[in-house]
């Protein structure tokens, strides 16, 4: 079984006929119990790509409902960055362990939060043809009654635009917005539900750049950091947005400011480091990424232009 999927969308749409959710930045997990396992056994997860899972996510398999119950639930499962928000990047030495030692040892130091937002079969019924209103009322009378364990239903909304800015203003992911009457069709990608991640839009100093593949003068990549009081820490690469023009525009503002060492007072890792060229920490840009605050790594970042009215002391 593979997860409905939602349909991307530039603006949260409007009506009486949508409901609304924050779209966690996690890791998307369908969770199946059967009442024939004879209570010997706990929810089997598997991804998005009809992989299992369970073995990976042992305090989330370990804390849903009591084994016996009859049940399948689609949902998320999130863990929180040292800002207090989900952020998928937590998640990524948990995703892909395989053994048993190695993800309770994690599981200890990086805690995961199962977020469930549909019900799609209860104690044998079929609830995937049932309007999505439905499934919800009979997920929320599972959390009101402790038959969920410690998975958690998040809240839905009746005004799209309010949690819009809401988790805007948080640095939440985004919104997805769901038609009251959907139906759930496994792994089709519905226009009934519809996702709007926001990006924000920040300031860096660039620390060092990358050469086109195959060359050694054409700049295709830029290494930007964040002033901090531990000096000039290390975010991330941007490719995206650097075509050949623009390119060869930063490569004249950056000529006169190569040195032999990196300028980051962290380490960067090996992976960007390799090719790269080290330049004086002088030129500001602004990079659109999906991340929350310029304190964490870029996650799909995208260059937007140079900062000529600010310098790194202004950041």
């Amino acid at each position: 079984m593979r997860p409905m999927l939602a349909t991307k969308t530039d603006q949260v749409p409007t009506g009486e006929a949508w409901s609304h959710e924050v779209k966690w930045d996690g890791v998307r997990i369908l969770a199946e119990l059967r009442s024939e396992a004879g209570g010997a056994e706990g929810p089997r997860l598997t991804s998005r790509n009809d992989n299992d899972v369970t073995v990976a996510w042992p305090d989330v398999a370990g804390g849903g409902p009591a084994p016996g119950r009859d049940l399948l639930v689609d949902g998320e499962i999130i863990a929180l960055n040292e800002q207090g928000l989900p952020d998928f990047r937590v998640l990524q030495d948990r995703m892909h362990v395989r053994r048993a030692t190695s993800a309770t040892r994690l599981a200890r130091s990086l805690p995961a939060t199962y977020m469930v937002f549909d019900l799609l079969r209860l104690d044998g019924r079929d609830l995937t043809d049932e309007p999505l209103e439905r499934r919800r009322e009979l997920l929320a009378g599972l959390a009101d009654a402790g038959d969920l364990g410690a998975w958690q239903v998040p809240a839905s909304y009746d005004d799209g635009a309010m949690l819009h800015e809401a988790t805007l203003a948080q640095g939440l992911e985004g919104v997805v917005s769901k038609r009251r009457d959907s139906r759930y069709v496994f792994g089709a990608r519905s226009p009934h539900w519809r996702k709007l991640a926001h990006r924000h839009r920040h300031s860096y100093v660039v620390g060092g750049w990358r050469p086109q593949e195959g060359t050694e003068d054409r700049l295709a990549a830029l290494l930007v950091g964040e002033p901090s009081p531990d000096g000039l820490l290390y975010r991330g690469r941007v490719g995206s947005g650097i075509g050949a023009r623009v390119g060869r525009q930063l490569g004249e503002l950056l000529a006169g400011h190569v040195r032999a060492d990196s300028p980051f007072d962290d380490e960067v890792p090996r992976i960007d480091a390799r090719g790269t060229v080290w330049v004086d920490p002088v030129l500001v840009v602004d990079v659109d990424t999906h991340h929350t605050s310029r304190a964490q790594r870029l996650r799909q970042p995208s260059y937007q232009g140079v900062r000529s009215d600010l310098s790194p002391e202004d950041l």
